[in-house]
């Protein structure tokens, strides 16, 4: 077992987490991936994740409903370890599925199905997991996708749809599960830039609706105007977490201040 750190600890004040990352470890091989991650998700809230590529925030993303298994250490949702039911000892498929059914995750691919339309891709996942029968599923569906603005898409197939309004598709697909945590993997990095917009218009609205959400991002802005505390990673390691005022106007750490300064210099014009 690898002997925790000091942990990081955000500013914010709040009775209970969503999400609680205590001590993780994730090791590829030799390669140390996360080293000792603590990290506290309050609910309702919007935390952002940034930092250089290759830094962990897609690993760490992906550790808290367990599509990588982290090595040690625990990842708790509303209190309950997901992955282990006792150290070492994994959990059954059947309560890993339970648990993932209050996670929603959006990736950087919109992963449709190219043979389904619009209405039938944010239903397919009603009828398959949650059992509903195939007419709710579509109404279900129909008002997830008027959520994201996309009412008069519905019959469209993912080849007739622009790069923004497939992830859209795929936010709705998310959404119609209602997920008490959406967890969003670079959500915009596969669009271009004149769609991006578009979905993070989407997110924003999520977000004003008390959504609990975790969101890996190089969109700084964003993570300057929608998120509540922003986290920011290095080479496996969680450098910081405060305010976004704080962490990307005033940042105290010399990494953190390299990285915006590298930022800003890549995006003036």
């Amino acid at each position: 077992m690898v002997q925790a750190s000091t942990m990081v600890q955000a500013p914010m004040k709040v009775q209970a987490s969503a999400v609680e990352i205590r001590a993780v470890n994730k090791f590829y091989g030799p390669f140390h991936a996360l080293k000792n991650i603590n990290l506290s998700i309050p609910p309702g809230k919007v935390t952002c994740l940034i930092g250089p590529s290759g830094s962990g925030k897609s690993t760490l993303l992906r550790c808290i409903n367990f599509l990588e298994e982290y090595d040690d250490g625990a990842v708790l949702i509303d209190g309950k370890q997901i992955g282990y039911d006792a150290p070492g000892r994994k959990m059954t498929a059947k309560k890993l599925r339970e648990m993932r059914r209050s996670i929603g995750m959006v990736f950087q691919q919109f992963n449709l199905w190219p043979h389904m339309t619009a209405q039938e891709n944010v239903a397919e996942g009603l009828i398959r997991v949650r059992g509903l029968p195939k007419a709710e599923a579509m109404e279900r569906a129909a008002g997830a996708l008027a959520k994201v603005g996309l009412s008069d898409r519905m019959g469209n197939y993912p080849s007739r749809l622009s790069g923004g309004q497939q992830q859209r598709v795929a936010i709705a697909r998310a959404v119609a599960m209602e997920p008490k945590l959406m967890l969003f993997d670079e959500p915009t990095s596969a669009l271009d830039p004149e769609l991006v917009g578009e979905v993070l218009n989407v997110m924003k609205a999520l977000a004003s609706e008390g959504m609990t959400m975790v969101v890996v991002t190089h969109e700084m802005g964003f993570a300057a105007h929608v998120a509540d505390q922003v986290a920011f990673l290095e080479k496996g390691e969680l450098v910081g977490v405060d305010e976004p005022s704080r962490i990307l106007h005033h940042p105290e750490d010399p990494r953190i201040q390299g990285f915006l300064r590298t930022y800003h210099e890549r995006n003036s014009f």
